[in-house]
């Protein structure tokens, strides 16, 4: 019994404390001034601009010259079409979801179904200085990559007609919900997880699911004996530079003005890069005997994305130890793809997946009140129970993207079936899903 009544008054304190919390940041959001700053609304439709050049052409050309000559089109045309799709859906319902008011922490609202009452005017707690749409443009581009990034585990095997019916599904059921849990008001953000641009929901989303996609469509026919290298690296390093640049938008972007805040995430974001593309090849020289170019490329995408969740809290040292790391444990966790008998085509899982990772845990290491206010101290400053919070949001995240994808992939099987015949497989995606030819 006395056992008991201890549990209770510690649930009733945490409660208590929680309450206090929220009210204080909800008088804390009342209290901001909204008006509409011409330069950080310049800013940030800026950076909207540069995170839709990641996805088209940047993640197009990056992952088209990974594949064979017969897939190049039908890989393009993958971050093509989901810039498409998932922003319509995003004006349509997607950004109630994920942004609208919160519904028990889970999920947002229908209030703001087909953008209603999401005008022009600023949001207290959505951007105090910039109009709510130009929040939403941002965010619309955030939704519409993140999908396009899971296509490179199942490049050249899958139905046309099922990534539709999947990019679909998988942003309205696990995009939009993580989004809200994080960013939306929801329980992970009142719980105090930090996630400046993304590394959870849109690496941890993304490289999960890339690994139930891999596991459940399978390899691709000759996987371990035929030639499957990259048909034009070249097509890669332009679209490698391509995120690169645009990354500045997404990570910097994330500060929604132009400040202080924004100018250091844009240091960061660039250091980690550098350190990323560094680490790899020197860990590739040393294993291979050869720095290679799709080393770098693959470092500097690893470097970007590792950062991304503590851009905004993290000092240029600590990007570029982030960096340092995430350019070495990539390259291993890629060359240990091989043990456990996957085909993720285009690594989806060892760089944003494993980036994701190692980001949103080095936050809760190394995020500094003295770089954002905002933010929080971590480990290393002497707050280990934020770092505890990182945890839960990783192990959320990851394991309910995990969970939901196979859900998604078994109802899509079901409906229209995942992969394209052997012979369409083995005449390539450009002929038999799109009737084109990329090379004469």
């Amino acid at each position: 019994m006395a056992w008991t009544m201890k549990v209770w008054r510690l649930a009733g304190l945490i409660w208590m404390a929680w309450v206090v919390g929220a009210e204080a940041v909800w008088a804390e959001t009342q209290a901001v001034p909204l008006k509409i700053d011409t330069g950080d609304t310049a800013w940030v439709l800026a950076a909207s601009a540069l995170v839709l050049a990641m996805i088209v052409p940047g993640l197009a050309l990056f992952y088209g010259g990974l594949v064979r000559s017969k897939n190049v089109l039908g890989t393009i045309m993958h971050s093509f079409i989901i810039l498409s799709l998932v922003s319509i859906l995003w004006i349509l319902v997607g950004y109630s979801v994920a942004f609208g008011p919160d519904v028990k922490g889970l999920i947002g609202g229908l209030d703001w179904i087909g953008l209603n009452g999401v005008g022009l005017a600023p949001h207290a707690t959505y951007g105090p200085t910039i109009p709510h749409q130009a929040f939403m443009v941002f965010q619309m581009m955030f939704a519409a990559i993140t999908p396009a990034l899971i296509t490179g585990a199942f490049a050249e095997r899958i139905k046309f007609s099922a990534l539709l019916l999947f990019s679909a599904l998988w942003s309205l059921l696990v995009y939009c919900p993580i989004a809200h849990w994080l960013w939306g008001g929801g329980w992970l953000g009142r719980l105090g997880a930090l996630d400046f641009a993304g590394g959870a929901v849109v690496h941890i989303s993304s490289g999960a699911a890339a690994l139930v996609c891999a596991f459940v469509l399978g390899k691709r026919q000759g996987y371990g004996t035929d030639y499957m290298a990259p048909h034009s690296l070249p097509f890669t390093l332009l679209g490698t530079g391509l995120l690169w640049f645009g990354w500045f938008g997404f990570n910097a972007g994330s500060a929604l003005g132009a400040n202080q805040v924004a100018v250091s995430a844009f240091l960061a974001t660039h250091t980690a890069a550098t350190a990323g593309a560094a680490a790899w090849i020197l860990v590739e020289w040393v294993h291979r005997g050869t720095p290679t170019v799709l080393g770098v490329a693959s470092g500097a995408v690893a470097g970007l994305a590792t950062v991304t969740p503590g851009a905004g809290y993290v000092g240029p040292f600590s990007a570029l130890m982030i960096g340092l790391i995430a350019g070495s444990m990539s390259y291993l966790a890629i060359m240990w793809k091989g043990k456990f008998g996957y085909d993720d085509s285009l690594d989806v899982v060892g760089i944003h997946g494993v980036g994701g990772v190692l980001g949103v845990l080095a936050t809760g290491l190394l995020a500094s009140k003295a770089v954002n206010p905002g933010g929080a101290d971590g480990l290393f400053y002497g707050n280990p129970g934020f770092f505890g919070i990182q945890v839960v949001a990783v192990l959320a995240v990851g394991l309910f993207s995990l969970a939901a994808t196979y859900l998604i992939l078994k109802l899509v099987d079901r409906l229209v079936g995942l992969r394209v015949t052997h012979e369409e497989e083995a005449l390539g995606l450009d002929l038999s899903q799109h009737n084109e030819r990329a090379y004469s």
